[in-house]
């Protein structure tokens, strides 16, 4: 990728974090009830809209859902020290973290309403370490499969050059209303 290409880019993936930074609205959880009974999309669409309070997760780990369809989601945010483990790089938790939200919201996009799920295996491969300084980074995750009972989801994180950093694979199980108490 040229310089111009990179910068562009760049420049449009900062866009899209700032643009959804603006809509959502303040941190909080959505009653089980509330969020169940509403079509996955319409769920997403509201949080980016800010109708719907974003999750926690998010902010404390300052990440961001920047783009959704049905079995698609894609998460952003900029490592910095503060994910540091002791050994001068980001915490290899941070990009499970990443990783299990994009695969577990794609799974979450092909429920049907009245539909949850639970992450039931996580598997993070990485791939090369993530430091302060990398910019952006996008965890994308896709559905491989969604059963009546179990769905499999698939990830990769990466930077804006399309550098690799990890990849992922989930398990869920899919849950009704009941489960949820």
């Amino acid at each position: 990728m040229n310089y111009a290409d990179r910068e562009a880019r760049l420049a449009a993936w900062l866009d899209a974090e700032e643009a959804i930074r603006a809509r959502m609205g303040p941190v909080g959880t959505v009653p089980p009830s509330k969020a169940l009974g509403m079509a996955p999309l319409d769920f997403f669409e509201a949080i980016g809209r800010g109708e719907l309070p974003r999750p926690a997760m998010g902010d404390l780990m300052d990440f961001v859902p920047v783009e959704w369809a049905p079995g698609y989601f894609v998460f952003q945010g900029t490592p910095d020290e503060r994910h540091y483990n002791p050994l001068g790089s980001v915490h290899g938790g941070y990009a499970a973290t990443l990783l299990d939200s994009c695969m577990g919201c794609a799974v979450h996009t092909r429920l049907e309403a009245g539909q949850g799920y639970t992450t039931t295996d996580l598997r993070t491969t990485y791939i090369r370490a993530l430091r302060a300084g990398v910019g952006p980074v996008r965890a994308e995750g896709r559905v491989v499969h969604v059963g009546r009972s179990t769905a499999v989801a698939e990830g990769r994180l990466y930077d804006v050059d399309d550098r690799l950093y990890a990849i992922g694979s989930t398990s869920c199980l899919i849950l009704g209303a009941g489960a949820w108490g």
